[in-house]
Parts: structure tokens; sequence; C-alpha cells
């Protein structure tokens, strides 16, 4: 892989595209496929995140096998320029973004998924738009008011100073190649290309990250937003299909604090713990993960094989109607 004109990764099956939404903002995402049903991909909130950076194995190979694959830049991410004015730096802001996103792209119906702040938004966006959505698949992030974050971080044995910092980030690529490290397992998927790409798209929106700093600590979240962002007793209902992929090598929450606290409160959607997976699963096991989620997106079903090789969860009855169960398992 070398860097394109832009600065970006240049990676085969994948196209850079710009889009004006209503709002004004200058949106950049990549794509793949020219046919077939929609997917929408969401990257995660790391500084230097992008679409590409989160889903440069995955997009290609459903773009290649049937689908039309979009990956968004959000505010304050990749190339995605002009929206300062446009959207605030928070959770309303990021569901707004999307939705503008898939109108202008005349996404009607897709399937979504997302991972970390993906996954957040993926959440908020599925409960804020159900209609839109043909079915989902989460990987390692937060799913709302349903489980705080706050009460993760006590359920987490750990101290501060034992979790990641995912805001060590001081402009140097050796910074950045710190923060993937913390949420990429395998060390040879942190190539110099994305370390390079990640800290430019990084240091060219740093105010983007203060400001949201700014905004969290200041509370600047209006009640209606807060009250529009609520997902308990709303997401945990929803009969959409949907499955969630959390990495038994996660550092940012282990998967017995933050999966198996989620699974509990989402009776509807088919959890797995893949092995030797760390916060971005996509990344470090493609191969498997691709298999998931085309078997999924595809024929609304995970094979029983594939279900074992992705640690389908021995914690519930598997659910037969995301799980193709062999005769000898019962649900």
């Amino acid at each position: 892989m070398a860097l394109t004109q832009d600065g970006i990764m240049e990676v085969p099956g994948l196209l850079s595209r710009y889009v004006r939404l209503a709002s004004g903002c200058k949106a950049h995402y990549v794509t793949a496929g020219e046919t077939g049903p929609s997917v929408l991909l969401l990257h995660g909130g790391i500084p230097g995140s992008s679409g590409i950076a989160g889903w440069r194995y995955m997009a290609p190979f459903l773009g290649a096998n049937g689908f039309r694959v979009y990956c968004p830049d959000f505010p304050g991410y990749g190339l995605t320029g002009q929206y300062e004015d446009a959207y605030p730096p928070d959770e309303a802001g990021h569901v707004d973004f999307l939705h503008d996103f898939v109108t202008t792209m005349c996404l009607d119906k897709f399937h979504i998924s997302g991972n970390s702040m993906g996954c957040t938004n993926s959440v908020n966006y599925v409960t804020a738009h159900p209609e839109r959505i043909l079915s989902y698949a989460l990987i390692a992030g937060s799913i709302g008011d349903i489980v705080p974050t706050a009460e993760l971080i006590g359920r987490d044995s750990r101290s501060a100073s034992e979790r990641p910092n995912l805001a060590a980030f001081d402009g140097s690529a050796g910074s950045m190649r710190a923060l993937m490290e913390a949420i990429i397992l395998d060390p040879s998927k942190i190539t110099d290309d994305l370390v390079s790409m990640r800290t430019t798209i990084a240091n060219m929106h740093s105010p983007h990250y203060l400001e949201k700093r700014m905004h969290a600590a200041m509370g600047q979240v209006a009640l209606d937003s807060a009250l529009r962002l609520s997902t308990k007793g709303r997401f945990d209902k929803m009969t959409i299909p949907g499955i969630y992929l959390y990495g038994t090598k996660d550092v940012l929450f282990p998967h017995t604090v933050a999966g198996y606290a989620q699974e509990d409160a989402l009776p509807n959607v088919q959890f797995f713990y893949p092995e030797e997976t760390g916060h971005q699963g996509q990344t470090d096991q493609p191969e498997l993960f691709n298999r998931v989620f085309l078997e999924f997106f595809r024929d609304g079903k995970v094979t029983w094989e594939t279900a074992q090789a992705a640690g389908i969860s021995t914690r519930r009855p598997a659910l037969p109607g995301l799980v193709s169960l062999p005769d000898t398992v019962t649900a």
C-alpha cells in the first residue's frame, strides 16, 4: 500500500469520493461495489480514525461479494471538511451527519455496522431511524444508557493508570503508533503508511478534538439532545436482526466486563467473543470478520461453522433466527 495524492492509503477495490451535504459539510467517504444491497460501515473515534483506516480489509471484500459499501468520515475525522458550523461535536451531531449522508446518497434501506465510536453511532442511528435498517452488526463499543460507560468503569477492576489512555496523542507518529498498538492486537497490521496517514489526519483536525473535549467537559448537551440519544427501553427492545462481536483481547474494556454486561441487556442480539482479537477486531481478524459479515448480511444468518469460529457465546442459548443451528444443537 502507499499514500495517495490526498494523503490516504491506496487500497485496491476502494474509491475515494466527496459529496456536499445539505448542511454545507463536505463529506468524504470511500466506497466499494457497484450493485446489490447497501452496507454502511462506521469508523471508531480515536484521533486519526477514518473510513479507510477502519474498514480497509472488509469494505473491498463486501464490495466484491455483491454489496455496495459506504464508509463515511465523520466530522473531525478523515478528509471530511467544512463541518464546524454544520454539526455539534457530539453524538447528536453524528446522528445528524449520518442521516444527511445517507439521505444525500439516496440510501433508503441498508445494513449498518460500526466499531467503537462507530458502534455507538450505529446504535444511536438504529434507535433514531429503524425504518432505514435491514440489519446491524456491532463491534466493541457503547450501547448508550442501556449500559452506561460509567457503570462499565465501575465494574472494571483496573485502575485508571492501568487502562489505555486514548487521549495520549501528542501530534507525533510515535504517539499515534502507541494508540494503534492499544486497539490493534496484530502488530503486522500497524504499517508505516497507516501511522503516517493517521498522524497527518489527526493533526489536521486537532481543533475539533479540543472543542469536543471542552464541549463534553462543560456538559453542553441539551436536555432535549440527551433524551433524543437515550437508548434504554428503545434499542434493547428492537427486533431488527443484530449481531455483536467483542474480542477476548480487547484492552479498553475486557469482554467479561463490557461484553457480558451488554449481552445481558440485549436479549435479541447474538453475541460472539472471537479469540486473539483486540478492540478493532475487523483489522485483527479480517478473514473471520469478513466471513461473519458476508453470511449475516447476505443470508440473514451466520452458519454454525462460522459461528463457532467466531466464538459464539455460550452464556445463553444461540438465537436460531440469527444462527443456523445443526440438528444436534437446540435453541
